[in-house]
């Protein structure tokens, strides 16, 4: 937030309002019907439209300056989030219909600019000195990066609402757009960290997990499969086994930042879809005592961020993720994955975010994880395509449909089929619709980690 005023001598020009070329559109027929009554009248017109005009200076007049006390231009935003910005403006007592507009990045807003909603006083009735007129506006960011709001542009009438004044205020107010982590701050997610056996003491934990840790008395309501059976026998009780939940694992979260990913879906990007996933599992995992990564490929390797392995470092994760700009090329998939396997010198968990409808890159792309699987462990993430199952599924009412429906239904089986070859290479696979892709890559995160098969 920062506080403007209109540079001093600026004196706004006076334009004619709607309401004043409505009257000249009116006097100009009745004119004519005059002067073809009575000639020597014809004069009287032009002379009405003079003082239409004249009454438009002097309403502008009337209205007076404006000055810009504040505008709201919070300096970070989510992608997908609602961004709330505002101005207040002190107006003169004779001003009316104050209008306000900013122009800002086209990441922020469609069409590159927004109108305020007046939300405050109305004008003329300042309070205690205060601003008289206070609008806002909701926005909603759809690309990450670094956007600008640059000017604010104020409009406001006279009295009479026959002339207004209009004058621009440069802001150039940077805003940062980071990827969404609003599932790390719900409700639902605290809870499950809060009751989850992991992350929230700093011990050796005992009960789920995959490294015997000790033995203790079966009690109800535990699995049956823990009970051991020899050590029961010998002391004439139940005992059950107790397990070290596995920790300091490697998790990498590999991003297509190509041409497929930059696509939108529902009106975000994949690839930002794809990061509010990661990051969310990222944080269980980081409350799991588990070291973190992000890696970026398109036509080349972008980063690899360093290993992260606290809560507090998130932060770090989130720029890193962020740092991921789109690009238009498809991914070389072989080049990625090899730079990616040179730079890890310990068995990890890669998850690969990407998309994919060409057959040959598919191809390429199998064959590339394919080599990741001999020293690591491959999560595949890919979200369900709606608009494509919506064209294969749609009736048949005339030769375009058939013909989507016929390409479209082509695709799911190509994309079924690499799926499934990927599964019996031992890939774990999720596909789920873009809103609970999340959940279901925590789910696959947890299930691998119960596994005990990354350490």
């Amino acid at each position: 937030m920062r506080l403007f005023s209109l540079p001093s001598g600026l004196v706004p020009p006076v334009y004619p309002t709607g309401r004043a070329v409505a009257l000249l559109v009116v006097l100009a027929p009745l004119g004519l019907l005059l002067a073809a009554l009575a000639p020597q009248g014809w004069a009287l017109a032009p002379a009405a439209g003079g003082v239409v005009l004249l009454l438009a200076l002097l309403d502008g007049l009337l209205a007076g300056p404006v000055r810009v006390e504040r505008v709201d231009v919070p300096g970070d935003a989510e992608v997908g989030q609602d961004l709330v910005l505002g101005a207040a403006v002190e107006a003169g007592p004779r001003a009316r219909d104050v209008q306000a507009l900013l122009a800002l990045d086209a990441r922020l807003a469609p069409g590159g600019r927004v109108a305020l909603t007046s939300i405050g006083e109305s004008v003329g009735k300042s309070i205690a000195g205060g601003p008289s007129w206070q609008g806002r506006a909701s926005v909603r960011p759809v690309r990450r990066g670094p956007a600008m709001v640059e000017a604010l542009w104020l409009r406001w009438t006279g009295p009479l609402g026959l002339g207004h004044r209009q004058a621009v205020q440069r802001l150039d107010e940077p805003v940062h757009v980071w990827p969404d982590i609003a599932p790390v701050r719900s409700p639902a997610l605290q809870m499950f960290l809060r009751d989850a056996a992991f992350g929230l003491i700093a011990r050796r934990i005992r009960g789920e997990g995959t490294e015997f840790e000790a033995l203790a008395d079966y009690e109800p309501g535990m699995d049956r499969r823990r009970i051991d059976w020899r050590s029961s026998a010998r002391h004439g009780r139940l005992f059950a086994k107790e397990f070290e939940t596995e920790r300091n694992n490697q998790i990498v979260f590999a991003f297509d930042c190509g041409q497929a990913m930059s696509e939108p879906i529902a009106g975000l990007a994949r690839l930002d879809r794809a990061m509010t996933a990661a990051l969310t599992t990222a944080w269980v995992a980081l409350k799991a005592f588990d070291r973190v990564a992000v890696f970026g490929f398109a036509a080349r390797p972008l980063a690899l961020s360093p290993f992260v392995g606290a809560p507090r470092d998130f932060a770090q994760l989130q720029r890193s993720a962020a740092a991921l700009d789109y690009h238009m090329q498809e991914p070389n998939f072989t080049f990625a994955m090899a730079t990616l396997a040179t730079r890890l010198q310990r068995r990890s968990l890669i998850v690969v975010f990407s998309d994919f409808t060409d057959p040959t890159g598919a191809q390429i792309m199998v064959e590339s994880l394919g080599r990741l699987l001999e020293r690591h462990r491959v999560l595949f993430v890919v979200m369900a395509d709606a608009d494509l199952a919506g064209f294969a599924h749609a009736p048949p009412r005339d030769l375009d449909t058939m013909a989507r429906a016929v390409t479209a239904q082509a695709l799911l089986r190509q994309r079924a089929l690499v799926l499934q070859q990927l599964r019996q290479m031992g890939v774990n696979v999720v596909e789920a619709p873009h809103e609970r892709i999340g959940t279901a890559l925590l789910d696959a995160y947890l299930a691998i980690k119960r596994e005990g098969s990354l350490g």
